[in-house]
């Protein structure tokens, strides 16, 4: 047996942050009510809205998005435009302020803030392409939404999950030969392992697959094939993965809501995953057989 100062330290070590899974997506758009429909028709439910920005909260079971519409005169920083885009993830830490030294003190790059009144400092770092990774230790009995936003009256706080939907991971696009140097990025400041290739999820099981030190959520580094993607260079956040405990009774419960997957010969609805349509040019969504509640 392991004595338990062992144990700990081993935790330690293997999870560094206290990381404890996603606290939110961020999409940028300058169409927040467009994606807001888009949000609606998967499950999520508007409710509440920033006190001072452009800013909406959707929500279903633990799964949060961020919708930015505001203009932010920060530099590096993800515009709105028409085409929604990921602009941020957050993550669940142990403690913000010493994982934001942790990842400094690593190389990672810091995102001046400009906190306005009644808003929270977030702490965070430039992540791929001008997208943010930001720190949380709010999210259990107090939460972050708690002072930025307002709730809307009426609406449900806690809209229950759809089909048991749960965040499951994100999809990045790299750049050609630049697996190992983002396996390096994550490893070294998060504690992201990667997995050996044999073990895949869902129906696209291109790249490298790195798994979260708390073992929540994962993410995907793809690199694109040029002369089918035309993206040489382009590094992204490119779409999210949801798991389900049942991907066909998920996808029957969002197509009956208007959710288009796509059907091919090459890529289809199974048991192990689904690939929603793409909206609004660029917005699209993974089921992944996860049995996690």
């Amino acid at each position: 047996m392991i004595p338990t100062a062992d144990r700990e330290s081993i935790t330690d070590v293997a999870n560094p942050l206290g990381l404890d899974g996603i606290e939110f997506i961020e999409y940028s758009t300058s169409k927040p009510q467009a994606l807001g429909q888009v949000l609606e028709m998967m499950g999520f439910r508007p409710i509440a809205r920033h006190r001072s920005r452009e800013v909406m909260l959707y929500r279903q079971g633990e799964m949060n998005v961020i919708v930015n519409a505001h203009h932010s005169g920060s530099p590096r920083t993800v515009q709105p435009g028409e085409t929604p885009v990921i602009a941020a993830i957050c993550l669940r830490v142990r403690d913000a302020a010493s994982a934001y030294r942790h990842v400094l003190e690593r190389g990672a790059w810091a995102v001046p803030t400009h906190v306005e009144v009644m808003e929270l400092n977030i702490p965070a770092i430039h992540g791929v392409g001008a997208s943010r990774i930001y720190f949380v230790d709010r999210y259990k009995d107090f939460s972050i939404y708690d002072v930025d936003f307002t709730l809307i009256p009426t609406v449900d706080p806690r809209p229950p999950a759809l089909a048991g939907m749960h965040w499951f991971g994100i999809v990045q696009y790299i750049g050609n030969e630049r697996t190992e140097d983002w396996t390096e990025f994550y490893g070294e400041l998060v504690g992201f392992q990667p997995l050996p290739d044999e073990q895949r999820f869902g129906i696209l099981p291109k790249g490298r697959i790195l798994r979260s030190p708390c073992g929540l959520f994962y993410l995907q580094l793809i690199e694109p094939e040029p002369t089918v993607l035309d993206i040489e260079g382009d590094e992204s956040l490119q779409r999210v993965g949801i798991g389900a405990p049942d991907v066909l009774a998920a996808v029957a419960a969002l197509r009956a809501r208007g959710v288009g997957f796509v059907e091919s010969s090459g890529v289809h609805s199974e048991t192990r995953g689904a690939l929603t349509e793409t909206y609004l040019g660029g917005v699209m969504f993974e089921l992944v057989h996860n049995e996690r509640s």
